[in-house]
């Protein structure tokens, strides 16, 4: 495998819906689906290096099953047979959840989260853990990026984003607490959501107030029935009403009027990247979409100055509540240094930084419901350029600590706002992927997909 390639958008993605019919047709089986899916990770897997582990074996059992209820027109759900990577915080009953640490090296648990049980009930082939960061945090794993693997595929979900974005598997699962799902998408050139906050069931969870379970995918019809699967069998978090919607997706939505948000990400993007996405706003405005920006409504640019901070108050927020476990950790001796400069910071919270914390977020999100109605939804880039270099230190704001795996400078506001965000394969730059975002209201998860899904088939991609 010669590394790096050119990309063009959507390039080597490898999509599960497209096939449901031919196996229903018998020109086709999940086995052979599974079979290509599994010589795409021996080629690209020694340098791409996406996952932890896998059961190969068990898969292609369980996909001649699924490919004997298909024969008989007896599907179980539409991501029966379908190959999917369980990023590797999220508990699985077959093989270990290490967390991206040497603490839990060994971490058998003998259970599924609920993620992985409705999947697995739905028919679904766990084909295997994905590489994470060290707790979903700062510190990298192994995994590079397909599309050149001296650039960084991203974080948390790092093996998620790569092995979907390589064509290894249709879907993946990962989680969000600041950017972890939408930036290592825009990174590897997936399709992945961020559903509203507790929309599917996290299962035994990181104990974060705002962790988000999602979704990478080869499409918006895989990424939709993955996440309408686990929403069906396992409802949403404890305590939420679940991700709203039909199983498939319905008619594309031609939004009228999309409202720009520039966020903390816009000030760090370079001229090329800004420029291809204000071609790509252009080519909006050109097919009668309405572009709203801050300068032309007065609660937009109410709504940018409360989420203008929105990456340092994430960290505030998610570092003092797991701050108890992140102190036992240390003293195992086997933290990294860059989490235990996180554990440092977190010592220097107090109950009332927390507090304060908390009521910020929660103007953020009272911002939020009343810009939303005067809009079909927000619009905005998915990072702040394509991929940088693995060894690359984003700037975070705060002297101590630098991002390893890109700036999330354009996700944090939707992790502490707990709306759904979805980004699409639609910009290369300088021959490597940049994702478009959109963002909706919470609980509009389904319509936001239909908007994107028009956004996807009838506005043209951009190389630049």
């Amino acid at each position: 495998m010669n590394l790096p390639v050119q990309y063009t958008p959507g390039s080597g993605l490898n999509s599960f819906a497209d096939k449901a019919d031919q196996f229903l047709r018998g020109e086709d089986t999940p086995s052979n689906f599974l079979d290509r899916c599994i010589a795409s990770i021996n080629t690209q897997e020694p340098e791409v290096k996406a996952w932890v582990t896998t059961r190969l074996d068990a898969a292609r059992a369980e996909a001649k099953t699924a490919d004997s209820r298909y024969a008989s027109g007896t599907p179980l759900s539409p991501v029966d047979g379908m190959p999917i990577g369980i990023k590797d915080v999220i508990q699985t009953r077959d093989m270990p959840t290490k967390f991206g640490s040497p603490i839990f090296e060994n971490n058998e648990t003998g259970f599924d989260s609920a993620s992985v049980d409705a999947l697995r009930r739905a028919g679904a082939l766990i084909v295997g853990k994905s590489v994470t960061t060290e707790f979903a945090f700062v510190k990298p794993g192994p995994t590079r990026n397909p599309f050149d693997t001296t650039k960084t595929p991203g974080g948390s979900s790092s093996g998620s984003s790569a092995a979907v974005g390589a064509g290894m598997v249709p879907t993946a699962l990962g989680n969000q607490v600041v950017g972890s799902i939408i930036r290592p998408a825009s990174f590897c050139g997936n399709y992945a959501i961020k559903p509203t906050l507790g929309a599917l069931h996290m299962g035994e969870g990181l104990g974060l107030s705002q962790l988000h379970l999602g979704v990478h995918a080869a499409s918006l019809q895989d990424m939709w029935a993955v996440a309408s699967e686990v929403a069906e069998r396992a409802g949403g978090d404890p305590g939420f009403p679940g991700l709203y919607g039909p199983k498939t997706l319905g008619t594309k939505a031609q939004p009228k009027r999309l409202t720009f948000l520039e966020t903390e990400g816009w000030a760090k993007c370079d001229d090329t990247t800004r420029a291809a996405f204000t071609s790509y706003l252009e080519q909006l405005r050109d097919m009668g979409v309405d572009i709203v920006t801050r300068n032309d409504s007065k609660l937009a640019n109410d709504f940018e100055v409360k989420i203008s901070d929105a990456v340092r108050l994430c960290r505030e927020i998610c570092s003092f509540e797991l701050r108890w476990i992140l102190r036992q950790y240390r003293e195992t001796e086997k933290l990294s240094d860059e989490l235990t400069i996180w554990v440092e910071m977190a010592e220097k919270l107090t109950l009332e930084d927390y507090r304060m914390a908390l009521a910020t977020r929660a103007h953020m999100r009272q911002a939020l419901a009343e810009v939303a109605p005067t809009t079909d939804a927000f619009i905005t880039l998915a990072s702040v350029g394509p991929a940088p270099d693995m060894d690359f230190h984003a700037d975070s704001g705060e002297a101590e600590y630098a991002f390893l795996t890109g700036d999330p400078a354009f996700n944090a506001a939707t992790s502490a706002l707990g709306a759904p965000a979805i980004t699409l394969p639609k910009i290369a730059v300088n021959g490597m992927p940049l994702g478009v975002q959109v963002i909706g209201a919470p609980h509009h998860d389904w319509e936001l997909t239909n908007l994107a899904n028009w956004l996807d088939t009838e506005v043209a991609c951009l190389s630049i």
